[in-house]
């Protein structure tokens, strides 16, 4: 399974800064050392003219040549600098690269990604970029130009946060469905309405989580059912944990590592291609966020085998050792 990184190319933060910026050179390094079969590959940069598939160019300047204003930065969180500015690049190129070999393969993944904070004018909330958006059309560009074809889109969004960006940037286009399942006390406090939103109250456990997710599935098949979508992306956040420090959801590693194989399972049986990318995470302890993202890129890799014909559907490798739901 091809996986993109983006991490090499640092994100310079002030001492105290609250973003785990290290989360995503320990998870590059967690995948090769535990999972071999992964191929990681450095994430080429998204070009201006990508970029401006989901972006205005008034803002596409304003990130790649440092005139954000300092209300600008503040709501993004970070503070501008050159190398903010490429790794948001990479980390786009990242997400466009991963849906490429998804439709290619099946499924690949963003080891990063998944701001969907991101609005078309404007970043916000540790979001410079929205890659899923740009992604997303740049594949429908290809896809077009290849076959002659429109391809539908699906957004299954499961970071704890909804995703007002991807909303936001997809609104009027019917194209592209967006599903969010997010805490409904959480940021962002003003949210843009999807096409399904399912909120989530503080402490929802792993069982009402699940059925709340398998009904939401459930109501986005037959949505539908005379037009499937040919491409997704999975936004799997790690902060629904009950350790995380944004999160406010209770959710356990193995109710997590359940909800990652609904969806990569529920993908599968219907062959839509999925692109994964990690998208937040502010565990407690890092180690936790990690070890949780390890485990999706480890669902993903059986998924991926499995469409390839080289394993048995059920993924099982690399589970949680307590796989009690509560």
């Amino acid at each position: 399974m091809q996986a993109f990184t983006s991490d090499h190319h640092t994100l310079p933060l002030p001492t105290g800064h609250r973003f785990p910026v290290s989360k995503y050179a320990l998870l590059r390094e967690a995948v090769a050392r535990s999972l071999p079969e992964v191929r990681l590959s450095p994430a080429p940069a998204a070009s201006d003219g990508e970029l401006m598939l989901a972006h205005s160019p008034d803002y596409v300047a304003a990130v790649l040549e440092g005139w954000l204003s300092p209300a600008q930065q503040r709501e993004i969180g970070f503070p501008w600098s050159e190398r903010m500015a490429e790794r948001s690049r990479r980390s786009v190129g990242a997400t466009i690269a991963a849906a490429r070999a998804a439709l290619a393969e099946g499924v690949a993944a963003n080891l990063a990604g998944g701001t969907h904070h991101a609005s078309a004018d404007k970043g916000s909330g540790y979001c410079v970029f929205n890659d899923v958006a740009v992604a997303a059309r740049r594949m429908q560009g290809e896809w077009h130009r290849l076959h002659g074809q429109l391809l539908r889109v699906l957004v299954i969004d499961l970071d704890v946060h909804q995703g007002n960006g991807t909303a936001a940037i997809f609104a009027d286009d019917p194209t592209v469905f967006t599903l969010s399942l997010h805490g409904e006390r959480n940021f962002p406090f003003r949210k843009v309405a999807g096409d399904l939103d399912i909120d989530l109250p503080d402490g929802c456990e792993d069982i009402p989580y699940l059925q709340a997710l398998d009904q939401a599935l459930a109501a986005v098949w037959a949505h539908h059912a005379d037009q499937p979508p040919g491409l997704a992306f999975y936004l799997a956040g790690a902060d629904p944990h009950e350790n995380d420090r944004l999160g406010r959801l209770r959710l356990t590693a193995a109710g997590l590592a359940e909800r990652d194989l609904r969806v990569l399972a529920a993908l599968r049986e219907r062959r839509i291609p999925v692109a994964l990318t990690m998208a937040g995470g502010y565990g407690r302890d890092i180690a936790d966020t990690v070890a949780i993202q390890l485990n999706t890129v480890a669902e993903a890799l059986a998924s991926w085998e499995a469409w390839q014909g080289r394993r048995g559907m059920d993924s099982t490798h690399n589970r949680p050792p307590d796989t009690t739901l509560r």
